[in-house]
Parts: structure tokens; sequence; C-alpha cells
């Protein structure tokens, strides 16, 4: 197997940068992906860059970024839809300051990973509507615009938004994230956990779609009962297989347990199984 660069989430246990940053310079990770759902990750606090510059470089590592998972560029409302996408683009700006550290201590892209929002259903006696898929014509102009935005503010930059699977991508999800990969600035997230707790139902999707993919969630999981987050190991998931993949395809992957135990766990496993891709 190819070395892969593994990193770690943001955890909600380390209410400071700094603490997220000593974890993964003890574990011999790679980078840290700063999550926007967290107060201590807000645009404010990143487009403060001068501190995650320095503890960054004094670490050895760099960082790649998860947009919030409520981000909605299609919000019904323009003004929420206006402020999505104005957060979208500073936080792009923002990555493009935190280029260096990826240049200097990993390869390959700044990363913004980016959930799909399924907006709002309305449940009926017999089933219920999603109302992106009844104005899927408006939904996907959204979407087509969002994709036209990131590529303008991304420029020549090598910064890449990447779309993670979830809990199943609707079928105007798809048709979405079809488009948004007609631009050479978004790739796909495979999240391997999210994947197997849905049965897999998104994996006929991502291999469709498998030369896009340039970012990884890795953690054990299991199918019956779905279960997520687990510590490697503690699964069903045949992790050697699709870190395979990952290799193949030069994809960062975040070991995105919940805990720091669970973490430690998780190095512990890929010390054993593919020892060259973890710094002692």
């Amino acid at each position: 197997m190819e070395p892969i660069a593994f990193g770690m989430p943001t955890l909600v246990e380390n209410e400071t940068p700094d603490a997220d940053i000593r974890l993964c310079r003890s574990l011999g990770l790679r980078f840290i992906e700063l999550n926007m759902n967290f107060p201590e990750y807000q645009l404010d606090r990143l487009e403060n860059i001068a501190p995650l510059i320095r503890m960054a470089e004094e670490a050895g590592i760099y960082y790649t970024i998860h947009l919030d998972e409520n981000l909605n560029p299609a919000d019904f409302n323009p003004l929420v839809a206006g402020a999505y996408l104005e957060t979208v683009r500073r936080t792009i700006m923002a990555a493009k300051k935190l280029l260096p550290l990826a240049e200097r201590h990993g390869d390959g892209p700044m990363i913004l990973n980016m959930h799909m929002h399924h907006g709002v259903h309305i449940t009926l006696p017999d089933r219920k509507v999603q109302l992106y898929e009844r104005d899927r014509s408006r939904y996907m102009a959204d979407m087509r615009r969002f994709r036209d935005f990131c590529r303008e503010w991304i420029g020549g930059a090598p910064v890449m938004m990447a779309v993670e699977n979830t809990d199943g991508f609707r079928t105007y999800e798809k048709d979405a994230v079809e488009m948004f990969l007609e631009s050479p600035c978004f790739g796909l997230t495979w999240d391997i956990g999210h994947s197997a707790a849905t049965g897999e139902k998104d994996l006929p999707f991502i291999m469709a779609h498998e030369d896009r993919l340039i970012h990884f969630h890795i953690h054990d999981g299991s199918f019956r009962p779905p279960r997520n987050h687990l510590a490697a190991g503690d699964g069903e998931i045949d992790l050697p297989a699709r870190l395979n993949v990952a290799a193949s395809h030069r994809s960062r992957c975040v070991l995105e347990t919940k805990t720091s135990q669970a973490l430690k766990k998780t190095v512990e496993w890929l010390r054993a199984n593919c020892p060259e891709s973890i710094r002692h």
C-alpha cells in the first residue's frame, strides 16, 4: 500500500486549537480537519490566520476544512442563501492563506469538505415530498450558481471542494453533484462509515465517479445495527480494502472518530497495518 496522509478531526473534548494540535502531533498525524460546526472554527477565527499558521508550523502539520454541515446555498430564502455563499467565499480566501502549510508539510490541494443539504420535506399521509425534488429546476439553478461562484473564487489556486456522502444522496443531489464534478475544482469525499451505515446505498454512485475521489473519512462501523465513528477494528468494515482505494487515488484520510481514545486506538491499528503512513 502506498503511504497515505492521515489526519484527525476536530474533537469536541478539545476546546482550543492548540489542544487539537498537541494531540495531532503526539499521534504522528499530518493534518487536522478544522470543523466549522464548532465555535472555535467559525469564520472570524479562521480569518485570524496568523495564530493558526504559527501553531501548525511549530507542530509540522497542516489543515483541511470541514464546512458547516448546515451549508445550504439553495435555501429558498435569498438572504440565508446569500449568507452561506458569502461564508464559502470568505472561507476559500482563508484557505488560500493556509496553502503554504499544505505545500510545506503535505502534498495535494487544500480541501474544503462539504455536505449536501437535503432541504425541507413535507409529510403527506402516504409519503414525504422533498421540496428540492418538487422544485428541481430552481434547485439545480441555485447549485449551478454555487458551483460557478466556487470556480470563480478559487481561481487557479490548488483549492478543491470535496462533497461528502452522509445518509444517502437523494436523486436531486446526485444530479447536483454530477454537475459539480463538471468543474475541476470539485471532487468527492468518501465517508466509509456513513456509507456502511446506510447499507452502502451510495457505493454505486461513488464508484461510478471513483476517479474524482480526493478525500476520505475513515472510521469503522457496523451494518446491523447501523453504527459508525467506531475505532478501527471495532466494526465490520473491510478497512484494508477501503484504504487501498484511498491510496490508489492519493487521497487524504481523516480518522473521523469522535473521541481521543478511539482516535488513539485507530492509530495503533494503523501502525500495525500500514506503519509507513504514521510518523513516530
